[in-house]
């Protein structure tokens, strides 16, 4: 797992922007989702050409706060990353200039709704009640990527938490767009994971500098095993 830790100056900063670390405590679990990006077979398998390998080092902790929000009366979202005839149209830049024609190929098969690379991770704990959403872009909330946020509204969610694969790319994507739709957003720093540290980190601290809040998973555990009985009834 990676080892991260945010630096005081970074902290300092946004002390004095917002006046305190963490801004996001006051919304109850119940209008919180967890949102849990990439976390799929094509990102995962040892050996893999796509393979970021601390991925499989966070599993354990993402089931963990999966469960203490679920437990809480929050919402859990498993999202799949999935090639599509619409994305190869509407995106076409990312599939025929930003990859080599090989890697657009099989990144297209193994990515195809049906494929085995495109499924979620076996060892995720996913539970009937939890949504899974489709997205075809980086961010799963810019426009034509998926129907996440028009099912979080349904929900009344009012924030976010982000975790899984990359820290740097979609799930960094993912919380900014979060924030900009006026969702209050967390990257959970060690449900996150990245081909580097240095990747990791700088996307942590550039989120928390500009765009909210950066908790661990023991953190956020606390939290909503703390939460009163009462709070999550009355915010349903």
């Amino acid at each position: 797992m990676h080892k991260f830790v945010m630096p005081k100056w970074a902290s300092d900063r946004v002390v004095a922007r917002q006046g305190a670390h963490s801004v996001h405590a006051d919304v109850p679990a119940s209008r919180t989702a967890f949102i849990v990006v990439d976390m799929q077979n094509y990102f995962m398998t040892p050996g893999g050409p796509a393979e970021v390998p601390m991925s499989r080092d966070i599993v354990s902790n993402i089931n963990r706060l999966a469960f203490a929000l679920r437990q809480a009366g929050g919402t859990v979202v498993w999202v799949r990353t999935l090639f599509t005839e619409r994305a190869l149209r509407e995106i076409s830049h990312f599939h025929h200039v930003l990859l080599r024609p090989e890697a657009m190929r099989f990144r297209s098969s193994a990515l195809a709704e049906d494929a085995e690379g495109s499924q979620l991770w076996p060892a995720l704990d996913v539970h009937p009640e939890d949504l899974i959403v489709r997205k075809e872009r980086y961010s799963a909330f810019i426009q034509g990527a998926s129907d996440l946020h028009a099912q979080l509204q349904a929900r009344g969610i009012e924030a976010v938490l982000v975790g899984g694969t990359m820290t740097n790319v979609c799930c960094d994507s993912t919380a900014r767009d979060a924030m900009m739709l006026n969702l209050r957003s967390t990257m959970v720093s060690d449900c996150n994971a990245s081909a580097t540290d240095e990747e990791h980190a700088s996307a942590l601290i550039n989120f928390h500098l500009f765009f909210g809040d950066v908790l661990n998973t023991d953190e956020l555990v606390a939290r909503y095993a703390a939460e009163p009985a009462a709070t999550r009834v009355a915010a349903e």
